[in-house]
This record gives C-alpha cells, structure tokens and sequence, in this order.
C-alpha cells in the first residue's frame, strides 16, 4: 500500500488538516476555524453468513473511521457490488437493512448510494462526517511516556476466517459479531473528554500495521505486552490450528518488529490479525491515563486494556511479556 499511496500528488492547500501523506483513517478538510468535514470510505466480502448482521458490520466498519478521527457522522453512502445474475435481490434488501440499523443508531442519515454487477457480493459505505479542528484525533500526536490503550479485543479475522472454513459453528461468532457491530461513539467521546490527542482504529493491517502508522507519523517507537491483549474466546486456539486469514500473513510478512523469543506463533498472529470494525488504539499522556479508563468505563467499553507504552523513536517497536506499564 505504501508503494500504490506514494503515487498520489502532493496535496497543499491550508484547509487540509489530514490526507493520505500519514496515513491516517480519514481525510480532513477544515470549513470554518471551528468546524471541519471528515470524509472516508470502506467496503468488503461477506465475512459472516447472514446478510443483515454483514450489513451491520460493514457499517460499523465505515463509520469507525471517522470515531477514529474524534468525529461525529453526519451522512453516508451506500457502496453496493452485487452479482445480480446468481444472488436474490432480496439478501441485498437484508444487507441494507443491517446497514442502516447501525447508521440509525450513529445519527447518520443514509442519503442514497451506487451500485454495479460484480462477480462477488462487496458492501461497504461512503461516510461524511464534522469534527472541531481543536478537537482532532490524529496518529501523529504520540510522545514517548504515552501509554497504549485499545478499546475492543483481537481475533476477528482469526474467527471469521474459521468460520468460513468450517471450523466452528456460526454461534462461535456471537462475540466477534457483538464487538463488531459495536460502534467506536462511546470510546471517541471518552478519549475526547479525557484530553487523548491521539489515536487510530484497528482494522485490516492489524494491531501492528496500524500502531506503525502512528510510529511514523508521530516519529516515535512502542513496547507492547502480549499478555495484556485483549483477545475474543478461541482467537488463540484457532490461530494455532492454522485459521490465518491471507491479510494476516501478509501482516505479519510485513511487521517491522522485535520479537520477545518466548511469545508464541499463535500471539504472533494475533497481534497482526487483519480485524473488521476492530477498537480504538488510543496514545494517552499517563496522567490522563485513569480519567480516560473511566471515562472508557462509563461509556460501556467493556474491553478496554492498557497494552503497552510509546518509546523514543530509536527504541523501534518491540514486543514483549510483562514489563510493559499498566
């Protein structure tokens, strides 16, 4: 993806407060001194066999972004890829549906949308959203000393991947499912309200791809402790088993890391895991840190887990058991 984004044209315009160049979740273009679009846009295969909860996710997904961003959606457009020849209109009716239960949810409004025939069912959606400039969540606001918090647990991809291959029944997915479908609102406003600056959602470059992301754009490096991830029921398990998604493995060809010798394969993947509609990972300053893990709290972010700290640039990124802060 690096090598595809460094083709874009340089961008220089002063109401341009984010694009591709670090790259972020979202693109901002700044309005007025106090107000500022967010834009962004997702879409997918099916990962689950119900068409409705697909639906469900992939709009959690897309609107994801711009929580990452501290923002809040204000509408959005539907992304439709459908094989009109071989699948029931009425399934896309279900994927709509899921769809706009969560936008409902959000407050976004679904304005409309564009679809083609495609050999392969793919859904996702276009979304517009506003965020005060002074109020702006990036990844290149972390300074050593910050410490790391992410918001949902990992293995999504692990446990949809199995599921796909018959490993598990579909009721093996009923956490995966809740934690995706979840939306990022209650975690964005914590973090605002507790000072966070900075901050990115995990999703298909996996925990690794996206902290490098912040690593990059904010000159630093990190320490992670694998013992502290939070991890769906079996994610583990079924990594061990070989349910390795194809994004994962070329996630973990790619990881510009340093390895603890006693951290497993199975950890090993998990931390990569390539995840759909995944948590907040959040750099907050340490004395921030029990406000926003309150905050967190009070707004039902059951999940969430101190997993690590951000270092000086020189340290790199390193992965380890224990000896990260809490």
């Amino acid at each position: 993806m690096a090598q595809v984004l460094r083709h874009l044209p340089s961008v220089v315009d002063s109401n341009v407060l984010v694009d591709a160049a670090t790259r972020d979740d979202a693109a901002v273009y700044q309005l007025t001194p106090d107000r500022a679009l967010v834009a962004t846009v997702d879409f997918f295969t099916p990962i689950v066999d119900d068409a409705a909860t697909w639906g469900a996710i992939a709009a959690a997904n897309a609107l994801s972004d711009v929580y990452a961003m501290g923002g809040r959606p204000l509408f959005a457009l539907n992304l439709v890829g459908w094989p009109r020849e071989s699948v029931p209109f009425d399934l896309l009716g279900e994927v709509l549906r899921g769809a706009a239960q969560v936008t409902g949810r959000a407050g976004c409004l679904m304005l409309g949308g564009h679809s083609i025939d495609d050999p392969e069912p793919k859904f996702g959606l276009a979304v517009i959203g506003e965020v005060h400039p002074d109020r702006m969540l990036t990844n290149a606001t972390a300074h050593p000393g910050d410490r790391l918090v992410l918001t949902k647990p990992l293995g999504t991809g692990i446990l949809t991947t199995a599921l796909k291959r018959d490993l598990v029944p579909e009721s093996a997915l009923d956490e995966a499912v809740e934690s995706m479908t979840r939306l990022n609102d209650g975690a964005a406003r914590a973090a605002i309200a507790a000072g966070v600056r900075c901050a990115t959602d995990v999703t298909g470059f996996g925990l690794l791809g996206h902290l490098g992301n912040i690593l990059v754009a904010s000159a630093v490096g990190a320490r992670i402790d694998v013992a502290k991830l939070p991890k769906l029921a079996g994610a583990l398990e079924l990594a061990a088993r070989g349910s390795v998604p194809g994004g994962t493995k070329r996630n973990l060809e790619s990881a510009n890391a340093e390895w603890a010798p006693d951290i497993t394969d199975a950890e090993r993947i998990l931390c990569v895991d390539a995840q759909t509609s995944g948590g907040l990972l959040l750099a907050v300053a340490p004395e921030r840190l029990d406000a926003l893990l309150a905050g967190l709290q009070a707004e039902g972010t059951p999940a969430a887990a101190v997993i690590g700290e951000v270092l000086p640039e020189a340290d790199g990124l390193r992965l380890v058991r224990g000896g990260a802060p809490g």
